[in-house]
């Protein structure tokens, strides 16, 4: 049984279903403030007690989910494609310079913060959603380019590749027939490990100012309204960063899982492990066979 994809795939439904759920239904208005609801305890109405300006924090919670998923699949979006075609340009190109060119590039881009970034479109378009999604969606374009040359650089040597050049094949076909279904599984995985970074990233964007603007709920920013009540109200804390951690983990595990499902190597020494431990050690054939594959 593949446990991290069981528990990640587990979270990120959760997190997903909370997201969905929140566009028909919410116990309480997400962006109504009530004075007389102001630092309510959980159970009085309020499944997990209201915020200091008396808005229900489960419900934020949900529509938050909401928030982290759209800037997400957007940020991911963004960075796939213009990351991936630029890996594969990279990996495919027959001249040295071109691919040179691209990867130094990348380097440049992924040695600028996110953070910094963020801050400079804010100054410039202002601080809000869009530009956080597209701060975080750019500095996520070399991990795409570096995952997809990589991968490229692997399947260019194998024998349909060179059977398909030999046959007079365009760059373009190769790439769109032949390399890119054979790397997807490699960049679904970059793809769940990125969602991953970016949530991190759009909290900590939401918790400086510089992301989701009110009264759109977002879980960095919940984190930044209690962080002065946070030693006689630690719970306001609690629940948004618990929903950070979870849906950071769920993603990471979900990546893991996917990773260990989809390459047929790792589960071929999985399954070696598996029978070597289950007879009492480590044999001889199974060491060779794992050394053999890797």
């Amino acid at each position: 049984m593949n446990a991290p994809l069981l528990v990640g795939g587990t979270l990120v439904a959760l997190v997903v279903l909370a997201a969905l759920l929140s566009f028909f239904w919410t116990p309480h208005d997400p962006t109504l403030v009530d004075a007389a609801r102001k630092l309510r305890a959980p159970g009085d109405g309020n499944l997990l007690g209201a915020d200091k300006f008396g808005r229900d924090t489960f419900s934020q919670l949900m529509v938050g989910a909401r928030t982290t998923l759209y800037v997400g699949i957007v940020a991911v979006g963004i960075a796939a494609v213009l990351g991936v075609p630029l890996g594969m340009i990279a990996g495919m190109s027959p001249w040295g310079w071109l691919s040179e060119l691209i990867m130094r590039v990348n380097d440049l881009v992924f040695a600028f913060p996110a953070l910094l970034l963020a801050v400079m479109l804010g100054a410039v378009y202002g601080a809000g959603t869009l530009t956080a999604m597209i701060a975080i969606g750019v500095a996520t374009v070399p991990a795409f380019a570096r995952v997809a040359r990589a991968a490229t650089l692997q399947v260019m040597v194998t024998d349909y590749i060179l059977a398909a050049r030999a046959a007079g094949r365009r760059r373009t076909a190769i790439a769109l027939r032949h390399v890119l279904p054979n790397i997807g599984s490699v960049l679904i995985v970059q793809a769940s490990v990125s969602f991953a970074i970016a949530i991190l990233a759009e909290a900590a964007l939401s918790f400086l100012g510089f992301g989701t603007r009110p009264p759109t709920p977002s879980w960095g920013r919940m984190l930044q309204e209690s962080q002065e009540l946070l030693f006689s109200t630690p719970r306001l804390a609690l629940w948004p960063g618990l929903a950070i951690a979870l849906a950071v983990l769920g993603f990471n595990l979900l990546g893991d899982g996917l990773r260990d499902y989809l390459d047929p190597k790792l589960r071929r020494i999985r399954e070696r492990t598996r029978r070597s431990e289950r007879s009492g050690g480590p044999t001889e054939e199974g060491l060779r066979g794992a050394s053999e594959e890797w």
